[in-house]
């Protein structure tokens, strides 16, 4: 059993580590201490220091300078706490007919205390089947000499000896097949390798430089989505520096249309004045500066007509 505390960032003080049962054994240090750096990191308990169905208890001391500190652990117990390491040596053998018999090896020497799982499927199956096995063989009773199979082993402490749910990681696989849907399952297994171990990494790492970039480029991104609306300050320099505030020909409008809204004729203005008749006559006045004389119950003198007394102006 091996305990552990802290890491290499996290670890600044030199602990000590004291364990014990209780009810049974008085408080012991330990005596395989794990170091890093000259640092106690943790502990190492051998089998005979070990015992199950008995509550175990921990006591770390910390010491960083003239201080003390003493940190204690909770109840544990240590049949439910245990992850054991994979099964190995998987075999596989026809033994009549159509049935398979799956067999593997513990790495412990006595593995009465280990429940397994077996799980399988065919090339032609979609999902893996999972059984649960007590011993340490797995029987397949009908197989499909055109299919060929994957088997997987992965083992547990059993009910009897504790209560947990700690399983250990699946073994190396088995696979069991004719030459030619071997070499399939030889095949399918290295598509699935370079899949998970190539092809997604590298998915993952082209997907976050993306994000990268577009963080990086944000407002170009905006400026695209979400254009400005442009300033017209500039456009209308050259209508007043170059064209002198000459519009038709800033704008750009052909001569002849320019033109084609200038006047293209004349208007000369002309008098007329109504004339006398002819049988009319103007007093002369020659020699003297006041008119004749006008005799009572002599007929009026005709009024003065001049030549521009009734005139209009034509156009």
């Amino acid at each position: 059993m091996t305990c552990r505390w802290g890491s290499r960032e996290t670890v600044a003080a030199n602990y000590s580590l004291y364990y014990w049962y209780e009810n049974r054994f008085p408080v012991v240090e330990c005596k395989h201490y794990l170091q890093d750096q000259g640092i106690n990191v943790g502990c190492h308990f051998n089998r005979s220091e070990t015992i199950q169905f008995l509550p175990f208890r921990v006591l770390l001391n910390a010491s960083l300078g003239s201080r003390t500190l003493e940190i204690h652990s909770n109840r544990m117990e240590l049949q439910d706490l245990v992850k054991p390491e994979a099964p190995v040596n998987l075999t596989i053998r026809n033994v009549s007919g159509n049935q398979l018999q799956l067999t593997w090896s513990s790495p412990y020497a006595k593995a009465r205390c280990l429940e397994h799982s077996v799980k399988y499927k065919s090339n032609k199956d979609t999902s893996w089947t999972e059984h649960r096995v007590n011993g340490d063989i797995f029987s397949l009773p009908s197989v499909d000499y055109e299919k060929f199979y994957t088997f997987y082993v992965r083992s547990k402490i059993n009910g009897y000896c504790g209560s947990t749910q700690l399983w250990s990681e699946w073994s190396v696989p088995v696979v069991w097949g004719n030459n030619s849907t071997s070499k399939g399952a030889a095949e399918e297994q290295l598509r699935w390798f370079l899949i998970h171990t190539v092809l997604v990494p590298i998915a993952s790492c082209l997907l976050l430089l993306v994000l990268v970039i577009l963080l990086v480029r944000m407002e170009r991104v905006w400026v695209i989505l979400m254009p400005r609306i442009p300033n017209p300050i500039k456009n209308f320099d050259e209508l007043f520096s170059t064209h002198n505030g000459n519009f038709q020909e800033w704008a750009g409008v052909p001569k002849d249309v320019v033109e084609s809204f200038k006047p293209n004729y004349s208007e000369n203005i002309c008098y007329v004045s109504e004339l006398p008749p002819k049988d009319s006559y103007e007093p002369l006045w020659e020699g003297s500066n006041h008119p004749p004389s006008v005799t009572p119950g002599s007929p009026p003198a005709p009024r003065e007509h001049s030549p521009y007394k009734n005139s209009y102006l034509g156009v």
